[in-house]
């Protein structure tokens, strides 16, 4: 078994135990970006082992700003499967320290790989979407401790919630308001998303190590910082042109 197998091993064990663990930076030595990829692949296909099948990418650090901070060219990506999707309702006390923020997301209706321009991912498109996801860190206090942590994590990637599909149309200059219990938590407009959402879809195809697959789901990043979340709390998200979605933590 390679290291990274076996720190793959220790994150799927905190989220399959429900509890938190060290960085693991701090528990195991440092690591490169690189290497926390493979950390976070293994992780995945502890998953797929389960029976979970992949389903498509979440972005972070879709903020510019961020980036800078981090010393980052570019976002970086985590991994969705069919098992963290839900729909209407949310087992909050399943997760370790719940958070959620809202989203746009896309599906895409043919392969996408390489260098392409906001055009070609355009015209790739098979829908657009609101979507709420859920984040939820293995690590110790859900903060930031070191870059090659989160991705080795799969980028605090726990649930997603998608709203009705829309067929493609621009994603840039849009309204986003997110309430939990009715009152407004969260607004932003869409272009808090790299600039545009539609241009987190053209640097995962640049950043993944193979082509798209058709029919991906790509939550395109963050507007807003993420809610603390609880059980008993209502969340709905509205994006102006693209309808609403909702989820109830139980």
């Amino acid at each position: 078994m390679t290291d990274a197998d076996l720190l793959a091993k220790e994150l799927d064990e905190a989220l399959l135990a429900r509890r938190e663990i060290p960085p693991l930076t701090k528990s195991h030595g440092g690591f490169d970006l690189a290497a926390s990829y493979r950390i976070q692949e293994r992780g995945i296909r502890l998953r797929l082992g389960r029976g979970e099948k992949i389903v498509g990418y979440k972005m972070g650090f879709t903020s510019a700003a961020k980036r800078a901070q981090m010393g980052l060219h570019l976002p970086i990506y985590g991994v969705l499967t069919d098992g963290m999707r839900v729909e209407g309702t949310l087992r909050a006390g399943e997760g370790v320290h719940p958070k959620i923020e809202p989203e746009v997301a896309f599906v895409t209706r043919r392969e996408l790989r390489g260098h392409i321009s906001r055009e070609d991912a355009f015209e790739a498109l098979a829908s657009v979407a609101p979507a709420l996801e859920v984040l939820d860190s293995r690590l110790v206090g859900f903060k930031l401790s070191s870059l090659p942590d989160v991705v080795a994590d799969n980028c605090s990637s726990w649930k997603f919630v998608l709203g009705p599909p829309q067929p493609p149309r621009e994603t840039g200059s849009l309204r986003m308001r997110m309430r939990i219990d009715g009152r407004v938590a969260q607004e932003a407009d869409s272009n808090a998303i790299s600039g545009n959402p539609l241009e987190s879809l053209v640097q995962l195809v640049e950043l993944l190590p193979h082509p798209l697959p058709a029919g991906s789901i790509v939550l395109a990043g963050a507007a807003s910082v993420a809610e603390p979340l609880r059980a008993g709390m209502e969340v709905m998200l509205e994006v102006e042109g693209l309808g609403s979605v909702a989820v109830r933590a139980i």
